[in-house]
């Protein structure tokens, strides 16, 4: 018989990169944090790529009554926390309701995220990898802040919105289900 107990185990954690720094967003202080208005949300990209070594994308999304996107998928991790409202996912033909404090995770399947409650929902959201955040800087319309609205889109931006959207889903892992 061995006795195991005095041999240490090797770490897989590798050492201490002195070249990492923490990343605090404040996203009610921070002007350089990016907001996009992107189909009447407005999303503020917390935390992009480069703060993450690459490894995720996290979203504040602001989502007014009956807001969201169109029926998506995206061949990455999307994962939420509603902070406040709730939101009705369409997701295998099922639908399911997650209300504050639920947190969802999809990928890969075409869904439907519109918002149900009668005020604007507030979530979370993380994405891995990233990339996202980039597609969104291409698509979106720059807004001043984290709360301001978008502005309503006439129906000549809607096009150019769509236009770029398609042209470049595929290149962001995303397909698009458009009206």
């Amino acid at each position: 018989m061995t006795d195991n107990s005095t041999v240490t185990p090797k770490s897989s954690i590798p050492p201490d990169d002195p070249q990492r720094h923490v990343t605090i967003a404040r996203p009610d202080e921070d002007d350089s944090l990016p907001h996009f208005g992107i189909v009447g949300d407005t999303y503020t990209i917390l935390l992009s790529g480069d703060d993450t070594a690459g490894k995720y994308t996290l979203i504040d999304m602001l989502v007014p009554p009956g807001g969201g996107p169109h029926p998506h998928r995206h061949d990455f991790e999307e994962m939420f926390t509603v902070l406040v409202g709730e939101v009705e996912i369409t997701f295998h033909n099922e639908n399911f309701v997650a209300k504050t404090g639920e947190t969802v995770n999809v990928r890969q399947t075409l869904r439907t995220v519109l918002e149900t409650s009668q005020a604007t929902r507030h979530d979370c959201c993380a994405r891995v990898p990233t990339g996202q955040e980039e597609f969104f800087s291409l698509v979106g319309v720059p807004v001043m802040s984290r709360t301001q609205p978008p502005r309503t889109l006439d129906k000549d931006a809607q096009a150019v919105f769509i236009a770029k959207a398609t042209e470049l889903a595929n290149d962001y892992r995303t397909e698009l289900q458009l009206p």
